[in-house]
C-alpha cells in the first residue's frame, strides 16, 4: 500500500466512477481499475460494491475512506510543516448558503489576494452536511451555525444572524407562531439547522406548521412566499440581499429564537498554515462586523 494508491482510492470513492476519477486524475481507466484491485487484494476485502455504471463504497470501504483521508491530511500537514510556513495548496471550505452569499465574499477575496498560492475550494450546504464534511476530512473548515457541541470540533464565533419570518404581503401581522399555525412552510431539508430552529419556534408556542415543502434555495422560498403560497424563515441579511424582498412582509421571531450565531469550525488539533491564515483573516472580518454594528447602534 502506498500514498498513490490511497489518493486513487479516495478519488474513485468521491467520484463513484472509474471513468470520472480517471478524467479528474488524467489517467487511463484501466490503470485505476488495476490499482484499486491490487489495493483490495492487499487488504483482503472488497472496498466497493460494483454495479453496471457506478461503484458504491462497501461498509468496509467507508471505514477505509475515513482512515485514508486522515492519512493524506497528515501527510499534507507534514509536507507543509517541513517546507515552510507559507500557506499553499488546496484549502477546502464549507459554508451555509446564506453565509456564502452575503457574509464572506469580501473575506474570500481578501484571502485570495493575501495568499495566492492557496487554491480555495468552496462548497455550500446545510450545517449538518458541513459538519460531517469537517469531521470526515473532506473539508478543512466550514461556516456553520452554533453552538458547537461535537468534542472533535473547535471553532470561532464570527457572525450573528437575525432570523425573520416572511409572509405574503397580504397576510395579517405576525407576532408569534400561533399566528401562522397550520400554514404551509418552505424550508431546506431535515438536516438543515435553520429548519430545526423554525420547527422549534412553532413547538415553543404550542403551534405546528402545515405541509413542509423542501426547497433548494432561498430564492425559491422567496418566490413561493411572494406568490402567497405559505411562509418561510431566513436570515434578514439574506432577505435584504435578494431582489423582490419588498414584496413580502418580514417579522422578527420572539427574542429566544431571534438570533443565531455563525461559527467557523475545524477539526480539533488539525491546523495547517492555510487554516491558520484563514482563521486570522476571519477574526479580522468578524471584528470589523462587530464594530460596524456598534457604530450603527450608537
Amino acid at each position: 500500500m502506498d500514498l498513490t494508491q490511497l489518493r486513487l482510492f479516495q478519488t474513485v470513492a468521491e467520484e463513484g466512477s472509474i471513468t470520472a476519477a480517471a478524467e479528474r486524475l488524467h489517467r487511463v481507466p484501466s490503470n485505476l481499475t488495476t490499482r484499486i484491485k491490487q489495493l483490495e487484494q492487499e487488504l483482503g476485502v472488497d472496498l466497493f460494491i460494483r454495479e453496471k455504471l457506478r461503484l458504491r463504497l462497501s461498509a468496509t470501504g467507508w471505514t477505509f475512506l475515513g482512515y485514508t483521508r486522515r492519512i493524506l491530511e497528515l501527510v499534507e500537514e507534514a509536507r507543509q510543516a517541513t517546507s515552510g510556513t507559507e500557506p499553499q495548496g488546496i484549502f477546502t471550505l464549507g459554508s451555509l448558503e446564506s453565509t456564502a452569499a452575503v457574509r464572506i465574499p469580501s473575506l474570500l477575496a481578501d484571502f485570495h489576494q493575501c495568499y495566492p498560492k492557496v487554491e480555495l475550494d468552496l462548497s455550500t450546504g446545510p450545517s449538518g452536511d458541513m459538519i460531517e464534511g469537517v469531521l470526515s476530512g473532506r473539508l478543512n473548515a466550514a461556516f456553520v451555525d452554533g453552538p458547537l457541541r461535537h468534542p472533535e470540533l473547535e471553532g470561532l464565533k464570527v457572525f450573528e444572524e437575525e432570523m425573520v419570518l416572511i409572509t405574503p404581503s397580504s397576510h395579517a401581522p405576525v407576532s408569534r407562531a400561533q399566528d401562522v399555525s397550520g400554514k404551509s412552510v418552505y424550508a431546506f431539508r431535515q438536516n438543515c439547522s435553520y429548519r430545526r430552529h423554525f420547527e422549534a419556534w412553532f413547538k415553543a408556542d404550542l403551534a405546528a406548521p402545515g405541509k413542509i415543502f423542501e426547497m433548494e434555495s432561498y430564492h425559491g422560498m422567496l418566490a413561493c412566499v411572494t406568490a402567497g403560497a405559505g411562509v418561510a424563515m431566513m436570515p434578514r441579511s439574506m432577505l435584504d440581499s435578494m431582489p423582490g424582498n419588498r414584496r413580502v412582509n418580514a417579522y422578527p421571531l420572539v427574542e429566544a429564537f431571534r438570533y443565531l450565531n455563525i461559527w467557523l469550525t475545524w477539526r480539533r488539533g488539525i491546523r495547517s498554515p492555510a487554516l491558520n491564515a484563514f482563521i486570522e483573516l476571519t477574526q479580522v472580518e468578524s471584528d470589523k462586523s462587530e464594530h460596524a454594528i456598534a457604530r450603527a447602534g450608537a
